[in-house]
């Protein structure tokens, strides 16, 4: 049987965009899981508007298969599942296999591993996407963040495959923003480096990709896509 009103999971939504997004969901009306790896004062006001949240560890294949345990005892279907879950770090001299580990374990196999076991609770809803966080950066490679850049890239082609493999019920697209929103410390002079590098020029905010977001859970006519929401950063 299918359901109507099964929750939306997005994973890492305790703060800055995964949090703006759940907001938005929240404020659409959406029931909502969301998961945190630290425990934050915006969880507090989340769940005071209702949402479920679930503590996970995306740094290892134990915790992830542990969570999805911990998130099936919660619900027995899923509307869709936002793979906003990341980390952001370059790699240390020295340090580079455990770096890269990590990041392709949060990026990719977290991913992975929840889609697979996923599957199921999304065949229960009556529409049922799955949109991966990716990012900008792919587009060209990274020569300060190679293994951040590789396993973003990975996360893309398991949008591919995964859309070739969940059709024609679930859909599986991605959204690949670049610069969004500055944090309170960074300078002038890298803010306006920063936003020379596009074409629009401006700081849009969290709220793009929402909308993004928005009409990927909305077009029941789009799989295997990734909307990139750059600001023309390919026209420089």
């Amino acid at each position: 049987m299918s359901v109507t009103n099964a929750p939306i999971l997005i994973t890492g939504a305790s703060q800055r965009v995964g949090l703006h997004c759940a907001e938005r969901l929240l404020d659409d009306g959406h029931s909502l899981i969301v998961t945190y790896r630290s425990e934050k004062p915006e969880l507090e006001t989340l769940r005071a508007r209702g949402a479920l949240t679930l503590h996970a560890d995306f740094t290892n294949e134990t915790s992830i298969l542990a969570f999805i345990e911990h998130l099936k005892a919660h619900t027995d279907a899923l509307r869709a599942i936002v793979h906003n879950a990341s980390a952001w770090f370059a790699e240390a001299p020295g340090e580079e296999a455990a770096a890269f580990q990590q990041l392709f374990t949060v990026h990719m196999l977290a991913p992975y591993l929840i889609n697979l076991h996923g599957a199921a609770l999304l065949q229960r809803s009556e529409r049922a996407d799955i949109i991966h966080i990716s990012d900008d950066v792919v587009r060209k490679g990274s020569g300060n963040r190679p293994a951040y850049c590789a396993s973003k890239a990975g996360l893309d082609s398991l949008t591919l495959s995964f859309a070739a493999r969940f059709a024609p019920h679930i859909k599986v697209n991605g959204i690949a923003p670049a610069l969004l929103m500055f944090n309170p410390d960074d300078d002038a002079e890298y803010r306006s480096k920063a936003l020379k590098k596009s074409a629009l020029g401006f700081e849009p905010g969290p709220d793009v990709v929402y909308q993004s977001l928005r009409y990927l859970l909305d077009t029941p006519y789009i799989t295997g896509t990734t909307l990139t929401v750059n600001g023309g950063r390919h026209l420089k």
